[in-house]
């Protein structure tokens, strides 16, 4: 009798404990990407498609692009992180060189593929190639605007509210004269009430 009451309070424990532990998400759907993700109170891909929409409109209402005589050529740089979160500050330059060139109004010069490209001119240069396909130095077209910015936040948290407020803010710097062209930001403040756990 002791043995069967001392098996069934190992298992009830078991179960207990399983269901006290950490679970998996072994079930997954596919989302709308546009629709709003406010899981938890950090930076989201929400938040990051709202500034970029609004910064890329503003930026190419600006006169700097939407009178140019002939197509700007920019290059995107480097985003500052003021925020107290680890964010992907280059995912967010990504989304705004994308959307920026889906206007057609804009060219781009890609920062990142430099070193490639040149490591490419040396093993052409090698006379690894036809002299009719041989590119090398020279012959690439200069930016004429770089584009970059700051990502700041403030927290603020009373009692069981908190709210989180973001402030992207980005700059066309023209390269000839390094005047800034145009510049805006992109506010967006999130409210969070926080939720009573009881047992």
């Amino acid at each position: 009798m002791n043995a069967k009451l001392s098996l069934c309070t190992l298992i009830a424990a078991t179960i207990a404990i399983s269901a006290c532990g950490p679970q998996a998400f072994v079930k997954g759907n596919y989302d709308n990407v546009e629709r709003e993700n406010l899981l938890n109170d950090q930076w989201s891909e929400t938040d990051m498609q709202k500034a970029v929409h609004d910064l890329v409109a503003s930026a190419l209402s600006s006169p700097a692009l939407s009178s140019a005589k002939k197509m700007p050529v920019v290059m995107v740089t480097n985003l500052q992180n003021k925020t107290s979160e680890h964010i992907d500050t280059q995912s967010i330059m990504d989304m705004i060189r994308v959307e920026l060139m889906k206007s057609g109004k804009v060219g781009f010069i890609d920062k990142e593929a430099r070193e490639d490209i040149s490591s490419e001119y040396e093993y052409q240069g090698a006379g690894n190639v036809t002299a009719e396909t041989k590119k090398g130095p020279g012959g690439q077209i200069g930016a004429d605007y770089i584009i970059n910015g700051r990502l700041d936040s403030i927290v603020q948290e009373v009692g069981k509210d908190k709210s989180v407020y973001y402030k992207l803010t980005l700059n066309l710097t023209n390269l000839k004269s390094s005047m800034i062209s145009w510049s805006d930001q992109k506010q967006i403040r999130k409210t969070y009430k926080k939720k009573t756990i009881g047992l």
